[in-house]
């Protein structure tokens, strides 16, 4: 079965003018990192592929996921999960409230449940259902995000930035987390970050990013 994420000659244009041009496949289980400076257009690049580009840019080009066109679904039809720099929880949910929001709807109540509680095994917090986020240290937090997007079963992972706010001992941690994790489920990640450690860690092929609107 076909798990590649294609970016199809991808540009995205502000003012009519190309800000970034990306032609890559990435395999099951691989990752690209693309590096850059602020304002190159990394996290504009991510918005396309999610089918949230806003307003003031234009793109061009195909997203292809598994064999698929999914360049002009809406963004919920794209299957497609996405890490932050911050991991955005929702504070007035318990820890297992907020994975049951990532899952798609339909199930018993026991079994989703039972997914849950397997997924918090996974991510080495075991029992931390019914707690409150805000007594989560920043590590636990990241797994929390991590397996709710998993939970979402998505067909490609993205992340932007996603280990900047971590210090170097948790950072490294977590990154091994979500890569091991990627791997093992074979998603295709697409990683946007301007930190050479993370790409280091990540393993895989780097495209490194220039202004194409200032040349």
């Amino acid at each position: 079965m076909n798990k590649s994420l294609i970016l199809q000659e991808v540009c995205i244009l502000r003012d009519g003018r190309p800000l970034i041009e990306v032609d890559h496949v990435i395999q099951a289980g691989e990752i690209l990192t693309v590096m850059g400076p602020s304002g190159v257009g990394k996290s504009t690049l991510l918005a396309f592929i999610t089918g949230t580009l806003p307003a003031a840019f234009a793109g061009m080009g195909y997203v292809i996921l598994g064999g698929e066109d999914i360049t002009r679904k809406p963004p919920h039809a794209r299957h497609i999960g996405i890490l932050f720099q911050d991991d955005l929880l929702f504070p007035h949910m318990s820890v297992g409230a907020n994975l049951a929001f990532g899952m798609p709807p339909g199930g018993n109540k026991s079994l989703r449940r039972a997914r849950i509680d397997a997924g918090l095994r996974d991510v080495g917090l075991d029992g931390f259902s019914d707690r409150d986020p805000a007594t989560l240290s920043g590590g636990q937090k990241a797994r929390v995000a991590l397996m709710r997007m998993l939970l979402s079963n998505p067909r490609a992972l993205l992340l932007d930035e996603a280990f900047s706010r971590l210090d170097a001992e948790l950072r490294a941690q977590v990154r091994e987390l979500v890569f091991r994790t990627a791997k093992e489920r074979e998603l295709p990640v697409l990683m946007v970050t301007h930190d050479a450690e993370d790409a280091k860690a990540a393993g895989g092929k780097i495209i490194e990013l220039e202004s194409l609107s200032k040349a």
